[in-house]
């Protein structure tokens, strides 16, 4: 039968009496179920608050995720009772209603893994792809046309020759790969989740352990994909080979970049929540420095406290210097000097420093902040005020801003001068030129 034979019967079978009424049916019952799942979904908005995540707020909604399929599926048995009635065909309400309980298991299904992965997941963004995906695959295998496409598929040969590779090979592959690296990536999902319960292991562990296992899992899956597709994996080796030779010329920093993420990881070096400065500076610099907030695979995110979040490849933490404040203790030593002058009591301007500091919230009481006079300089002695605190990670300046304040305050209650530079400038006028001495006859003819 020809492909023009083929359509002119489908069609007939098309505009049958019978056939005609029953797609009329699933069109009515298609259009009052997304209705009434838009009035549901309208009442959940209004009654619910979105926020909650209780078991009843996830019952609800698996309520209305299979509430339009549901109503469907009720509307199009009462359909069929009533073609029953008047001795009408069923067949075409019966496949309906046949791929609405698969789109019913489903969405079911689907919404439980959405559930048991978590929220603000990236498969949030693909639930509904993934569903029409597995739903299109489910009624093809239903209406025995997965078969027919099968045949026609292996019929467009992509590459010819003693290896043939067929159009359905490739994407066989390719569906088979995706599931095998979706299961893997669910599998490596719960154990980081699970993993970072365990508070009995330190937080760059419990991270580097995550990190690894997740790529190993993935790196597995992937290789079972396109075994399990019928690709030898042994002929993999050129390609092995390029990736190879792509890391020793053009991926070498990306490479060193995931190898350093995990010696970060390994060694605790560097974790979330540590202060650090990554500009060379040392001591306790007031600039340029902020507390990590995440370990990635190719790089540490630092956030300043202008909450700008600077993205620091691993590789520079692993072979630059970089100052850790909260390595081992987050106590932070601060250091301010000031210059008095000569004409005051330098006892009484450091008991006066002293006070400055004995308030203030975050100066820590132990170890106590002490006062030394360092030099004598031009203008003035200079002195020094030293004290610790516990949270860099809390800003240093305004500690800084609020100590020099005080200090100025109290100065100034007790008469205590901060001098600044003097210079003298002499002006001199009315001097005679100096006298201009003939020189010597006998220098000149010794001279000449």
């Amino acid at each position: 039968m020809s492909s023009a034979d083929s359509f002119r019967a489908f069609f007939q079978w098309l505009t049958t009496p019978a056939v005609l009424a029953g797609l009329i049916a699933i069109a009515s019952v298609t259009l009052l179920a997304i209705a009434g799942g838009q009035a549901l979904r309208t009442w959940r908005r209004r009654r619910v608050d979105p926020e909650q995540a209780s078991w009843q707020t996830h019952l609800i909604d698996g309520a209305l995720v299979a509430a339009p399929v549901l109503f469907a599926l009720i509307l199009m048995l009462v359909a069929r009772g009533v073609l029953v009635a008047f001795a009408s065909s069923t067949a075409v309400v019966d496949t309906a209603l046949q791929l609405a309980s698969a789109l019913l298991l489903v969405r079911l299904g689907v919404y439980g893994l959405r559930l048991f992965l978590g929220h603000e997941t990236w498969f949030d963004a693909w639930e509904q792809r993934i569903v029409l995906a597995v739903w299109v695959l489910v009624s093809l295998e239903l209406l025995d046309w997965l078969e027919k496409i099968q045949n026609t598929l292996e019929r467009i040969k992509l590459i010819p020759g003693r290896n043939v590779f067929s159009l359905w090979e490739l994407l066989k592959g390719i569906v088979v790969v995706s599931v095998f690296v979706f299961v893997t990536t669910l599998i490596a999902r719960t154990i980081e989740r699970r993993l970072m319960r365990v508070d009995a292991i330190a937080l760059s562990t419990r991270i580097g352990i995550s990190k690894f296992s997740y790529f190993i899992l993935v790196g597995i899956g992937v290789l079972l994909g396109i075994n399990a597709a019928g690709v030898d994996v042994t002929t993999l080796n050129v390609l092995t080979g390029a990736i190879g030779l792509g890391l020793g010329f053009g991926l070498q920093t990306i490479a060193g970049n995931f190898v350093s993420g995990f010696v970060l990881l390994m060694d605790k070096s560097i974790k979330p929540g540590d202060v650090i400065s990554f500009t060379a500076h040392t001591g306790t610099s007031t600039e340029n420095f902020g507390w990590v907030q995440e370990l990635r695979g190719r790089y540490v995110v630092v956030r300043d406290r202008d909450g700008v979040e600077t993205l620091v490849p691993n590789q520079n933490l692993i072979t630059n210097s970089v100052i850790n404040w909260s390595y081992s203790d987050q106590r932070v030593r601060i250091r301010l000097p000031v210059t008095v002058s000569y004409d005051d009591d330098p006892e009484v301007a450091l008991e006066l420093l002293l006070d400055a500091v004995r308030d203030h919230p975050r100066i820590l009481r132990e170890p106590k902040p002490v006062t030394r006079l360092m030099a004598f300089e031009d203008y003035g002695m200079r002195l020094e005020v030293r004290f610790w605190i516990a949270d860099p990670m809390n800003g240093v300046n305004n500690v800084r801003s609020d100590v020099n304040r005080a200090i100025w305050r109290v100065f100034n209650e007790h008469g205590i001068k901060i001098p600044v530079a003097q210079r003298e400038i002499r002006m001199l006028d009315n001097v005679p030129p100096r006298s201009v001495l003939p020189r010597p006859a006998g220098r000149e003819r010794d001279e000449d």
